[in-house]
């Protein structure tokens, strides 16, 4: 509806007339426990009294709030007709005065999408758990409130809660009384990050200390995952973040205390709110996990401690400068956790895997400039994406190249003191950094923050009789050509077969062509590597005799980063149909076994499976699969035992396993009759073997049953809807599609194990019948559903399986049918009409290899 749609230019009006002093936010949530009102919603009372002041007084504005009902408006001692006053998303505010107080009482209702305040009742114990998520505007779903980052205020919550419980709220708890948490008034903050968590949870307290600075450290999650709970680990890497941002952006951490809550069904990876921090609880390892996913932990734990500066205590004044606060707190992970923490080939995987995510934001029709044109509030909830977070990351690591680390992180630390508790844009941002750097900021801006597309980079090598190089250039394409800070290594076999590097120069890339003069001379190389050790954002591309080397020797580069940054250009060229898919699925076939890092080789295994999925050519897909599952095994028999390679190859192993033997091997690994040494069958390693073993139907309902009782859990209830959808029967396919499109009983956790469910790589045939069927629904839906169910539900279903013209041609259709539609909608099935046009490209490419 209109008015829960926010613009821009309401947000910027309003924030002209107001400003606010504070808010006092009363809930009672003792109505979470008990049964649940049978087809009515089910509310808890929220009472808000907000503190402001009118630039303009006798104007009119609007406060937010969406909420089934409203019982009392006050404004100024004068009462309100709820009636005539509030839409069920905003509350008309008419004649204001300089200063005004709104009293507002509502009953809002709980939360099944992750969105407002969520509730969840675990199946394994009954237990009730709460907590907030309202990036980037649904704390109007909990208490009334001007819902925009700039409009900033000072907060007092009061929660009454049920007996047993403890609450939590970004401010310290100040009382208890009789089920009655108050908390201690906030610094300024917007909105979108505060927060209220609350339940039995399992809660572990440590202490930060710093010379005369003391902060409370507290993590939880619930009481089912207490004996997974490794809160040691996540101290340790809290303790080491706040060691570097203290050292390097002087100025101490701002809010108090800093909880960190591990939540179920959470729709993120995680939230920012200053002194308690919210994750999903997936972060909470219930089997053996490779070090690839502890590694991913730290960094969010980073990324978002990186949040209380960037984002927190300085807010960018709209959405348009999201990137503010998640490109810098993207880098700031990164950098963070290889300077302070045990996982110091964190820049690995931020080329491998981060901008591996940018890349194919920045190449959808939908990209955009990494400073954005956000029209909305449904514009915002789509643009957390890779531009904004990955490119924009990879942008600062270029910037970090280009004027310096020292200077960089001075610029930082005078943006902070200079805008604590405030709100800023681009411009303020530039200004501090020129200070410090002497450079003109604004050239470099327009190309890399304000411009959109990614730069391929290509060397071109000549040389002499004697094999010496008389010229390497770096050629520049793409639309928009960029100031690119590069380093290009040469490499060569030495004595022992290894190819390393033996000369390397930095340089300046502007324009088409830029001379690297350093390397004239040199002794001709048999691979060049441009943009080694990752300086900037671009494509990598390689002359003849590079690519010649790599798929003779890929494996024998002995630097992981040039590795991986070689295995990263060689997926873009898969993707960009410059290189057969059969050829990159043969390069991890016969590479990926000597693959150090298990994050790069995780990331090979995902590749490859997409590779098989998308991008082969359809007649070769049986024969290449069966390949994937023949060296998947070899390789998982071949690791050692125990070692997290061997956990790796077993679960890619799972993933490609479609013939007979393999399931029967699976089969026999889940009942005990067949053993791999050192492989140990914990539980989530089970349901990674269920999975494939019901989507080829050698697991019934009765046997996904069996494993339901053996995991009678939150997690296990979700693995299990998955693998009841995943089944290959009409019937299923027909109850989970109503399931999640023509109902909305199901929470967002289940839906999104719904959907992954549904939509099998080997079931083309069998969900062929839905591609009108979800041409027919997606308006619906995205009318009727909360934006983030409508997300999941039109990305998940796009019949992007069905790879054939037909398929583009109903895309199509429909885009041409629906220019009316939610500009958010279209964007999305955009995004996944593209997906499936690369994916016919690269097909064709495989074809023509075949052909070959």
């Amino acid at each position: 509806m209109p008015g829960e749609n926010l613009s821009r230019d309401e947000a910027r009006e309003r924030a002209a007339l107001l400003s606010v002093d504070g808010y006092e936010v009363s809930l009672d949530v003792r109505s979470a426990v008990g049964d649940v009102p049978e087809g009515k919603p089910h509310t808890f009372r929220s009472l808000t009294t907000i503190r402001f002041r009118c630039a303009r007084p006798g104007a009119s504005t609007f406060a937010d709030l969406v909420a089934p009902s409203v019982t009392a408006v006050t404004l100024n001692g004068r009462e309100l007709d709820p009636a005539a006053v509030f839409d069920g998303t905003r509350i008309a505010l008419d004649d204001l005065a300089a200063e005004n107080v709104l009293v507002v009482d509502a009953q809002c209702a709980y939360s099944r999408t992750g969105e407002g305040l969520h509730r969840f009742a675990d199946p394994e114990d009954g237990e009730i758990y709460l907590y907030t998520q309202y990036e980037p505007a649904d704390a109007r779903r909990v208490y009334a409130n001007f819902e925009q980052p700039d409009l900033k205020g000072r907060y007092r919550f009061e929660v009454t809660a049920p007996e047993g419980w403890t609450v939590w709220n970004n401010g310290a708890e100040e009382s208890r009384d009789g089920g009655v948490w108050r908390f201690a008034e906030t610094e300024p903050v917007s909105t979108y990050i505060t927060c209220v968590v609350a339940g039995p949870y399992h809660y572990v307290t440590d202490t930060y200390r710093r010379g005369d600075l003391e902060i409370p450290l507290g993590a939880m999650c619930r009481k089912g995952l207490a004996k997974h709970f490794d809160a040691d680990d996540i101290f340790l890497i809290t303790k080491q973040g706040f060691d570097f941002f203290h050292d390097n952006f002087d100025f101490p951490y701002p809010f108090g205390k800093y909880d960190q809550a591990f939540v179920p069904e959470y729709n993120l990876g995680a939230m920012e709110n200053p002194g308690m921090v919210t994750f999903r609880e997936e972060y909470v390892f219930r089997g053996k996990v490779t070090q690839a996913s502890y590694e991913a932990r730290a960094n969010v734990i980073l990324h978002e401690m990186a949040h209380m500066w960037f984002g927190d205590l300085v807010t960018m004044e709209w959405w348009d400068d999201l990137w503010l606060k998640e490109s810098f707190a993207d880098f700031m992970g990164s950098f963070s956790q290889v300077e302070a923490t045990r996982f110091t080939n964190g820049w690995i995987t931020f080329a491998n895997k981060r901008k591996a995510w940018a890349y194919r934001a920045d190449q959808l029709p939908s990209t955009h400039p990494v400073t954005a044109d956000i029209h909305d509030l449904e514009d915002a909830k789509l643009n957390f994406d890779g531009i904004t977070y990955a490119k924009g990351a990879s942008v600062l690591k270029q910037l970090v190249a280009y004027v310096g680390r020292d200077a960089f992180l001075e610029g930082a630390r005078r943006y902070f003191k200079r805008h604590a508790y405030g709100n800023t844009q681009l411009g303020d941002l530039l200004r501090v950094l020129e200070e410090v750097s002497g450079r003109d900021l604004h050239t470099w801006s327009r190309a890399w923050l304000q411009t959109a597309g990614v730069n391929s980079l290509t060397p071109v090598v000549t040389y002499d009789g004697d094999g010496r190089i008389t010229e390497l250039a770096v050629v520049q394409d793409g639309d928009e050509l960029r100031p690119h800070r590069v380093a290009v290594g040469l490499y060569r076999q030495d004595g022992d077969g290894a190819l390393t590097r033996y000369a390397r120069a930095e340089a300046d890339v502007d324009g088409p062509r830029t001379v690297v003069a350093e390397l004239a001379g040199e002794d001709r190389p048999e691979l060049v590597l441009v943009n080694d050790d990752d300086l900037t954002y671009c494509k990598i591309r390689f002359d003849d005799d590079s690519l010649a080397t790599l798929r003779e020797r890929l494996g024998g580069i002995t630097d992981p980063l040039a590795r991986a940054l070689c295995w990263s250009a060689l997926w873009n060229l898969t993707r960009d149909a410059l290189m057969p898919a059969r050829d990159f699925i043969g390069l991890v076939l016969r590479f990926a076994g000597r693959e150090s890092d298990i994050g790069v080789l995780q990331m090979l295994h995902a590749w490859a499976q997409s590779a098989l999925v998308h991008y082969v050519a359809p007649a070769w897909r049986e024969e290449g699969g069966q390949a994937l599952a023949e060296g998947a095994l070899r390789e998982l028999r071949a690791a050692e035992p125990g070692s997290q390679h061997q956990l790796a190859w077993a679960r890619f192993f799972a993933a490609s396993a479609s013939a007979k033997a393999d399931l029967r091997l699976l089969s026999g690994l889940l009942d005990g009759t067949a053993r791999i040494d050192g492989l140990d069958m914990d539980q989530e390693l089970r349901w990674d073997f269920l999975e494939p073993l019901a989507a080829h139907g050698a697991a019934d309902e009765d046997v996904i049953a069996a494993e339901l009782a053996r995991d009678d859990t939150a997690s296990g209830k979700r693995h299990q809807v998955r693998c009841l959808a995943a089944r290959p029967s009409a019937a299923v396919k027909a109850e989970a599609w109503a399931a999640v499109v023509e109902s909305d009983a199901l929470s967002n956790a289940l839906v999104e194990a719904t959907i992954a469910g549904f939509v099998q790589p080997s079931q083309r045939e069998l969900i062929a019948p839905y591609t009108p069927k979800y041409f027919e629904a997606i308006e619906r839906v995205w009318g009727e559903r909360s934006i983030q169910i409508g997300m999941d539900v039109v990305r998940g279903l796009f019949p992007g399986l069905q790879d054939d013209p037909s398929t583009l041609d109903a895309a199509d259709a429909w885009l041409d049918a629906h220019a009316d539609a939610a500009p958010a909608l279209r964007r999305l099935v955009l995004e996944a009409r593209d997906d499936l046009a690369r994916a016919l490209r690269a097909q064709a490419c495989d074809t023509g290899a075949s052909a070959g």
